[in-house]
């Protein structure tokens, strides 16, 4: 009886702690004040604002999940979730950083390294004296991470590693990543494992920087190896383990990919709704019409829906309980709902949401990359139906 006690999800409590609330009064303040003035000229020009990140380490936001002994802020996943979804209703770009930088990068060093490994490196990163980048990708190999070519051979007391990584958030102006190398056979879920590289090792560097559709603001850029020799104590667990520790992570960070798209479609919708109100056509605010008023309601619906999923997948992750298909569903739901509110978004502003100067354009562009990062939509239909067919 006790162990289906310890498997049963806790009942929900609807209303925000107050930490979440603190939390959440605390980032809208900033957000207003440093984000929202920037947001379109930084979109523009793809500037990477790395000052701006410096100063949500000193509010304690990129060390969220990290406890205080290693200079994080300590808390659990719902106050988490509300750094990212406060963050993103003002610009996805910003929440897609943060998220990157305290699920991927610092999330897989809290979780795997050792205690020395966290003395080290965890105080720089929860402050952003550091910011964190997470390699997994490769251009070749999306999806199908058993296949990557990314090498790393034991010589001495050193690694040598050598390929390369795509898609990487902050590739460039990071000061240290976590990189899935090839340490065994192709295709071998135990022949990958995962090894911290400081910038400035001889052999790393970066590649170009991708042009994107959206989230222009955070840097994505390739990793690149040529005989990069790293000592083998930035080795995460054992070898052989770094598969399984990123599916792990991946768990985590689906949670805020679908922080970030709950996110992106609040802002979309909150801006919806402003604007159908000050909207008039043939005498009167366009919210009067049914069909923008059932547009409204629907995307209301689907949002609320959406932060319930994550709702009880952070509930899981706190309480340190399976969290694979949850994470999942939360993830693919709330992901496809921000594309689908930010497009009703820019039904709703007519011509002025294919302008830049209103709001939703960006969202829209936003939006897009929640359903593809972290898991594609597709591949997490895949996880979910694996859970539900077992």
């Amino acid at each position: 009886m006790d162990s289906l006690v310890a498997e049963t999800p806790s009942a929900f409590n609807f209303s925000m702690s107050e930490n979440q609330q603190m939390v959440a009064q605390m980032v809208k303040d900033f957000a207003e004040k440093n984000i929202r003035p920037n947001v379109m000229q930084w979109d523009e020009e793809q500037y990477f604002p790395i000052n701006l990140f410096k100063k949500l380490g000193e509010l304690g936001l990129m060390g969220v999940l990290v406890p205080e002994e290693f200079g994080g802020s300590g808390f659990g996943y719902h106050e988490y979730v509300t750094v990212i979804v406060e963050i993103a209703k003002v610009c996805g770009s910003i929440g897609l950083s943060v998220a990157a930088h305290n699920s991927l990068c610092t999330g897989h060093i809290l979780a795997f390294a050792n205690t020395e490994q966290k003395h080290r490196w965890l105080p720089k990163l929860a402050t952003a004296e550091w910011i964190g980048a997470w390699g997994l990708t490769e251009a070749n190999t999306g999806s199908d991470a058993l296949g990557m070519n990314t090498t790393a051979v034991l010589d001495g007391d050193h690694y040598i590693i050598n390929g390369s990584k795509n898609w990487i958030t902050h590739g460039k102006s990071s000061n240290l990543a976590v990189v899935m190398v090839r340490t065994g056979e192709k295709g071998d879920s135990k022949g990958i494992s995962a090894i911290v590289i400081e910038k400035g090792t001889p052999g790393f560097t970066h590649g170009k920087k991708e042009n994107k559709l959206g989230m222009r603001a955070s840097e994505t850029t390739e990793l690149i190896f040529d005989n990069c020799r790293v000592p083998k104590e930035n080795l995460l667990g054992i070898e052989g383990e770094g598969f399984k520790q990123a599916m792990k992570v991946l768990d985590g960070g689906r949670i805020s990919i679908a922080a970030l798209s709950l996110g992106i479609a609040k802002g979309a919708f909150e801006a919806a709704v402003k604007y159908a109100k000050e909207r008039h056509q043939f005498g009167q605010p366009i919210a009067n019409f049914q069909g923008i008023s059932f547009k409204l309601a629907d995307m209301a619906t689907e949002i609320e829906a959406a932060e319930l999923l994550i709702a009880q997948a952070a509930d899981l992750k706190n309480r340190h309980l399976p969290v694979t298909k949850q994470s999942a569903m939360a993830k693919y739901f709330a992901s496809e709902v921000a594309v689908k509110v930010a497009n009703e978004a820019v039904q709703i502003f007519g011509g002025y949401g294919y302008t830049k100067d209103f709001p939703v354009e960006k969202f829209y562009r936003d939006a897009k990359l929640c359903t593809i990062g972290e898991g594609t939509s597709e591949i997490q239909k895949i996880v979910i139906a694996r859970d539900v067919l077992k």
